[in-house]
C-alpha cells in the first residue's frame, strides 16, 4: 500500500468546463474541503473521494458526485486511489461548468484525467517505508511540534502525557522526523 506525503495538483479543461484536482493526505480532509469551498465559491461540484486505513486495519472508503450524475466523478475519483493502492489519501475536483454537457462518459474521463494529474504531481510512498519515531518534549513545545507535523504531512500517531513531558510517536519520512526534532529541540 501507498500514501500520500506531499500534497498534488492537476488541472483538466474540455469543452469550457475546467476541473481542478487536489491530492492531500486523509488527515487534512475535512480543512481542505472548507478551504475549498471557500476558495470556489462560484464552482458549481467539489468532488472528493478518500481511502483511510483504521485502526482495526479496515479500509474505509467514501466518495461523493455532489450533484454530478450518479456514479459519474465520485465513484472514478475513488477507483484512482483504490487502483493505485493508496490509503489515508483524499481527492478533491472542483469543477466548473462550462455550458456543455458532457455526457456521463465524458464526465468520467474528466474527473479521472483531473484527478491523474493531480496524483502524479504528488509524492507517493510505500507505507512499509513509513518510519515511527517517539519524541519526547516539554508541554510548552506541543503546539509548536503539531504545526510542524502539519507542515511537514507527518502522522501523529499517539501522544502520551508523562508528567513534564510528553512523547508523540510520529509517522513519515526518517530525514523529516529527524529535521522536525532538532526544530522542536531548538
Amino acid at each position: 500500500m501507498y500514501t500520500v506525503i506531499k500534497e498534488g495538483y492537476g488541472e483538466y479543461e474540455v469543452k469550457k468546463s475546467k476541473f481542478i484536482s487536489y491530492v492531500v493526505p486523509y488527515e487534512i480532509f475535512e480543512g481542505k474541503l472548507e478551504q475549498l469551498k471557500t476558495e470556489h465559491p462560484k464552482a458549481r461540484h467539489i468532488v472528493w473521494a478518500y481511502r483511510h486505513l483504521q485502526e482495526d486495519q479496515q479500509i474505509d472508503e467514501n466518495c461523493t458526485d455532489d450533484g454530478e450524475p450518479k456514479n459519474t466523478s465520485g465513484k472514478p475519483t475513488l477507483n484512482i486511489l483504490y487502483h493505485n493502492d493508496i490509503i489515508n489519501t483524499a481527492v478533491f475536483t472542483v469543477r466548473y461548468f462550462g455550458g456543455i454537457l458532457l455526457g456521463t462518459g465524458g464526465l468520467v474521463k474528466a474527473y479521472t484525467e483531473s484527478a491523474n494529474r493531480a496524483l502524479n504531481d504528488a509524492t507517493v510512498i510505500d507505507t512499509a517505508k513509513l518510519y515511527k519515531k517517539p519524541v519526547k518534549i516539554g508541554y510548552d513545545k506541543i503546539n509548536h511540534l503539531e504545526y510542524l507535523a502539519g507542515i511537514y504531512y507527518l502522522k501523529i500517531v499517539n501522544r502520551e502525557f508523562l508528567g513534564t513531558y510528553v512523547i508523540f510517536t510520529l509517522q513519515g519520512q526518517k530525514e523529516v522526523i529527524d529535521r522536525l526534532e532538532m526544530e522542536v529541540g531548538k
